[in-house]
């Protein structure tokens, strides 16, 4: 196990690096732990969470809803849980997010810790803090910033993920190669998915780059007012598409990294040969880049969305690869270059 622990405005976190899942009883007294987890996770580690008090919830994007909270809450009181608590999320990023948002909310703010368990939350959903609900098709509407006191990387539990869910999170990673890390693209471009689900060692230092990326980011800019937004590339017309179309998260991203990236080659110099590059590594990866799509139900959830500032939106565009910006553009403008670019 390698630990290492990074200050925040309000709390120290510490992370645990190819650690036991057990290690958590060395932070908090075992009766004090409440896992949340999903019905999927619990039903391929059950005797994982023998021990615990569990709270299982629907696994799905559909439930990140209040109800899940509400019900959440109220399996907390029956379990007479206090500040003294520490509500443990295991899961994907969904469970990640519910978690952090319920701890954050519960008696006024309790303890939490996440063990993520898809290569999504390890390398993004769990790190940084911000967690939050959806309402009805609005990603993330609602939420909180709460760190957490542990996050702890089980790798373990990648052994019962499947394929489509490790397609998925590496959408993130490709996300991270091309706004901050050339060096990360040219090494995905080296490799391919069936190598870092073969490789154990790859995989690991693979997540905890990518965990150093976003840390890194978030230390500079806890609560988005600059540098964190970077984190959004592909992400702003990409919750558009997910939440209409009920894609996988990753999926709907790589669609809207592909449309961020010709948005860029429009209006911000990035050259077209770079953008196949990114387009050739996503369909590397499994991943989709184009879809047959309703620009007008499109650009109906981006006028809800949280990136926008009364006629513009701060829009995630590339300089060239590992190196992005945040531009603000207008909404007529906007309109026109998201038709044109999907």
């Amino acid at each position: 196990m390698k630990r290492e622990t990074f200050v925040f405005s309000q709390k120290k976190v510490d992370y645990l690096f190819d650690a036991s899942f057990n290690e958590i009883e060395n932070f908090f007294p075992k009766e004090k732990i409440i896992i949340i987890t999903d019905d999927n996770l619990f039903k391929h580690h059950a005797t994982r969470f023998e021990a615990y008090k569990v709270i299982t919830i629907p696994h799905g994007e559909a439930h990140k809803q209040q109800a899940t909270i509400d019900n959440i809450v109220q399996q907390l009181l029956a379990f007479e849980a206090d500040k003294q608590s520490c509500i443990v999320g295991v899961g994907g990023g969904v469970v990640t997010d519910m978690a952090g948002y319920a701890a954050s909310i519960f008696k006024r703010g309790t303890k939490l810790a996440l063990a993520p368990t898809s290569i999504l939350a390890m390398v993004d959903a769990a790190i940084g803090g911000k967690n939050g609900i959806d309402v009805g098709p609005y990603k993330n509407m609602v939420g909180t910033v709460h760190q957490p006191d542990v996050l702890l990387f089980d790798y373990s539990f990648l052994s019962t993920l499947p394929t489509e869910e490790w397609v998925n999170g590496f959408a993130e990673i490709v996300k991270h190669a091309c706004i901050k890390d050339a060096d990360l693209f040219d090494l995905l471009q080296q490799n391919t998915i069936e190598k870092f689900m073969a490789d154990k060692a790859a995989i690991a230092a693979l997540v905890e780059r990518n965990v150093a990326i976003k840390t890194s980011v978030v230390l500079q800019d806890e609560f988005e007012t600059g540098d964190r937004k970077l984190l959004n590339f592909g992400h702003t017309i990409g919750h558009a598409i997910e939440n209409i179309y009920h894609l996988p998260h990753g999926h709907a991203v790589s669609i809207g990294m592909v449309a961020a990236c010709n948005i860029s080659e429009e209006i911000n110099n990035f050259y077209s040969v770079d953008k196949e590059k990114i387009v050739k590594l996503l369909e590397q990866y499994r991943l989709p880049v184009k879809i047959n799509i309703d620009t007008d139900k499109i650009w109906e959830l981006l006028l809800m969305d949280k990136k926008r500032n009364a006629g513009n939106m701060n829009f995630i565009l590339l300089n060239k690869i590992g190196d992005a910006t945040i531009v603000p553009i207008g909404l007529i403008q906007l309109k026109q270059l998201v038709k044109e670019s999907l």
